[in-house]
């Protein structure tokens, strides 16, 4: 098991056959998810901003390209951190927001854990270790089905815990305090048959989204949550969960966490100008340069990008058995 913040996408490749290429796809473009950032220019062909990224940019001998933000150099953290307002957060105080969405929900304070300081100022949590009781009217599976989203994702802090993304300390499965963390541990209390546990782990997944702008982050948080299944099934059942089982749900997860402009809610850097040429009586072309509404009057319902589409998963055509899609802008933001 690896419970190290550096997830090797050679160690996917080789071990979970077809599950990095699910991991690098992008639903709405059907192609793969794109750098999105001149960090890696300097690599050379195939690492520049609009570039797909392709199994045999991160693997191999490029094994180490993506790297969780703690262990890049401090020069690369900090041009992010300017020009992407990229600073993640310490994980007390995701959990501490957490907690607050539990607050509301469970209607009473310190259900998964009891938040403390010690005498130096420092911040952590001590686990509440019985079984998670649920109010009257609410059940466990209730939890399960609750949807849950993490906007600017950047690693998904907020949804899986498998480190702390300030420091790069690993968190052992029972200490984890994500929102999707607090779902699979509610399954595992209350679920004793492996085929049980899958069927109700997919639908906490099916119910946890997140975005996010820049591809490598976003490599990164499937990572995140894809090994975070893994982790809670062998923590449950002493060993890991068969290859058809990692490729479901990472083939959930290349669904709900997607690449996208939070800010305009359509693919990053995807709006731009429309030329249209019209042609009079005469033969006369005049070619009229159309820009993006959106764009123009900070209007988020009117940008001319690519909307970002995702699954809905309530809804299953019976004939062909697949789920429906939902435009991301449209189901967020509509009126």
């Amino acid at each position: 098991m690896q419970l190290e913040a550096d997830i090797l996408e050679n160690y996917i490749l080789e071990k979970y056959p077809t599950v990095l290429e699910i991991l690098l796809l992008d639903r709405t473009t059907e192609k793969n998810i794109f750098w999105a950032t001149e960090n890696y220019e300097t690599l050379g062909p195939g690492y520049k901003f609009n570039d797909q990224i392709l199994p045999e940019l991160i693997t191999g001998l490029n094994g180490n390209v993506i790297m969780p933000r703690v262990k890049k150099e401090k020069s690369m953290q900090q041009s992010r951190a300017r020009d992407m307002a990229e600073v993640f957060t310490p994980s007390w105080i995701c959990n501490a927001q957490n907690n607050l969405i539990d607050q509301a929900w469970f209607g009473k304070e310190n259900v998964f854990n009891i938040e403390i300081s010690n005498n130096k100022g420092i911040r952590d949590w001590v686990v509440n270790n019985e079984k998670i009781k649920f109010p009257v009217g609410k059940s466990w599976l209730d939890y399960v089905l609750e949807p849950r989203l993490e906007v600017s994702c950047g690693e998904a802090p907020y949804l899986t815990s498998r480190y702390d993304t300030t420091t790069g300390a690993p968190i052992k499965v029972e200490n984890r305090i994500g929102l999707l963390d607090r779902k699979l541990r509610v399954i595992s209390e209350n679920i004793e048959k492996p085929v049980n546990w899958i069927e109700n782990a997919q639908l906490a997944y099916k119910n946890i989204y997140g975005f996010e702008w820049q591809g490598d982050n976003l490599i990164l948080a499937r990572e995140a949550l894809l090994y975070t299944y893994i982790d809670y099934y062998f923590a449950k059942f002493g060993t890991e969960p068969s290859l058809q089982s990692i490729q479901n749900i990472a083939y959930i997860i290349s669904w709900n966490i997607w690449q996208m402009d939070g800010a305009k809610g359509v693919i990053p850097k995807s709006c731009g100008a429309t030329v249209k040429i019209k042609e009079d009586l005469f033969g006369i072309k005049e070619s009229k340069i159309s820009f993006c509404e959106g764009c123009l009057n900070n209007d988020i319902k009117n940008h001319s990008g690519t909307k970002c589409k995702i699954k809905d998963w309530s809804k299953k055509d019976p004939k062909t058995g697949e789920f429906g899609q939902i435009e991301y802008f449209i189901k967020s933001f509509k009126s």
